[in-house]
Parts: structure tokens; sequence; C-alpha cells
């Protein structure tokens, strides 16, 4: 079974536009939106979910009123000002818990004399299994400013791989996070193979220069490929020669292309909707992608 990932050191390169005519273009793939935060893949894919999960990526404390007897013991406690103390018009002290603040470490609840702290799972989010014109797809939605998101992401390669088993798929398909914490290294350990999209700008440049660390770090096979290069052909040669000197595979470039944005509209990917520059580019990608997994997997 073949994993490949495609990230940005930055929001808004175009991975998911790249990763979106990947799909297109595979045979029988498992497709996975692993940018809990902020996912996208699904408005051009349109999936169809068949199956829905809560998730729970730890625990979250909450004071029972009725049993507290405001001793202070978690206020005192509390290294992260998570516990609040207000008083009453009459004087009585009264605490709770600010869940944005609540990190979740328990705390509170194992030393709670009077047991009055519930600590239990918490709902970050949701999960999904569904269909698209493509095949299957794994994706999720973390909740407003909640935390976890690479837990999240994990569990979503996890679930990809195990419809790909269970169907017989040889290649699963990521679109990884944007910029380069938890989430993206969440997604790419472990992977076949890593493509980047970048961007030629300087802020491109300057976060490449982590992609390339990270993968790295991991010993993971790294392409790059610049979008939207002749907007700027001067940075996006600085990029392919920092890509060059690092040791890892230039792909092929992509031009600016309206028309995937036109595609974008009508929910498709540029590969379905017109044989343009930008397709006929992410076509000769996709064939040096494939040749890559190739032999990162002989």
């Amino acid at each position: 079974m073949k994993e490949l990932i495609v990230i940005s050191g930055k929001g808004g390169t175009g991975k998911t536009s790249v990763l979106s005519c990947f799909a297109a273009l595979a045979e029988n793939p498992v497709l996975a939106d692993c940018d809990v935060d902020a996912s996208d893949l699904h408005l051009i894919l349109s999936p169809e979910v068949i199956h829905s999960h809560d998730f729970s990526g730890g625990n979250r404390a909450e004071i029972l009123p009725e049993k507290c007897t405001a001793c202070g013991t978690c206020h005192e406690l509390c290294r992260f000002d998570a516990v609040q103390h207000r008083k009453t018009a009459h004087g009585k002290s009264i605490f709770a818990i600010d869940p944005i603040a609540c990190e979740g470490c328990g705390v509170c609840a194992h030393f709670c004399p009077a047991q009055a702290v519930s600590f239990k799972p918490a709902v970050n989010g949701q999960w999904f299994i569904s269909k698209t014109r493509f095949g299957p797809m794994v994706h999720a939605r973390l909740g407003v400013a909640e935390e976890n998101s690479g837990k999240l992401v994990s569990l979503v390669r996890q679930q990809a791989k195990k419809i790909a088993q269970d169907q017989g798929r040889e290649l699963i398909l990521v679109d990884g996070p944007p910029g380069m914490g938890c989430p993206v290294i969440a997604s790419i350990s472990g992977a076949s193979l890593v493509l980047a999209v970048t961007e030629p700008t300087l802020s491109g440049l300057h976060d490449l220069e982590r992609v390339i660390e990270l993968t790295r770090h991991f010993d993971i096979p790294l392409m790059v490929s610049v979008n939207k290069w002749d907007i700027n052909p001067s940075i996006a040669g600085r990029i392919e020669e920092q890509v060059s000197r690092a040791g890892a595979a230039v792909a092929s470039r992509i031009p600016y292309d309206p028309a995937v944005t036109r595609a974008q509209i009508q929910m498709q990917a540029v590969v379905e909707h017109a044989d343009t520059p930008a397709a006929q580019h992410i076509r000769k990608l996709w064939k040096e992608v494939l040749i890559s997994l190739s032999k990162n997997n002989s």
C-alpha cells in the first residue's frame, strides 16, 4: 500500500487543487482530508456522508454545583487558571471551569475532597466516511477553538488505511494540513512520499526550508512543485535551486491558470474541467509522482 501526502508550508498554495486532480487521475484511490481545522477538499469532491462519528481527543472537567462545597482546592491547584472563582450577591463562593482554558489534566477531579468535579471525554469534533465520484473518502471537522487536531489527523489516516486494506485499494491520497505544526507531523509520519506544493513568494521560499527539514528528519522522500510559478519566475528558480541542494526532487511546475478557479466554482478539479495549461502540467506532475512512488516502494 502506498500513501502520498500533499502538504504546503503555508495555506493558499494550491495543494488541495492539486490533490483533487490526483484523485481524478488515480485508479481506485482512498482519499483522506487531514486539514481538519479548515478542510475544503469536500468543496470540490462533494462527498456523500455514509457514516459520521464524534471525536474525543481528551477529557474536560466540570464542577457539579450540587456537590461543590466551595473549599477552593481546585482553584488553588489549577496551573492553567481554568477554575473561575466568583461570589454571589449574598457573598457565597462559586467555582466553575472555563472550558476554553481547561487543558484536561484532571488535577482538579483527582484532588477534589467532595468528588464534585466531573471528568469525562470531551467531544472535540466529528469525522466522516463518505463516498465520492473518485472513491471513498475519510474527512473530519474539528470544533471551534478545540485542540488535539494531531490526534484527529492520525485517526483520519488510520481509517483511510483500514478502508484501503478492507477494499484491496493500493493507494491513499492525503490532503495534508498547511503550516508546520503538530497536525502536519501527524499527517506525514510513515508516508511513502510527500509532495510539497509551494508558491513563488518569499514566504513560500522560507516555509519550504522547514518542509525540507521536517521530511529529512522523518526520512521521507520529498518532491516539490512550484504552483503559479510564472507569477514570479525568479523566486520559482530560487526555490528549485534550494530543493536540488537539499537532495529532494524538483517536480513539474504548474502555471497560473484562471481555469482552476472556474473549475472550482463548478465543484470540479481542473483536469475534469478542460485541457488547459494547468491541467496539462498537473497530469505531467502526476506521472512523475507515480514514478517516484514506484521507486520508493520497490
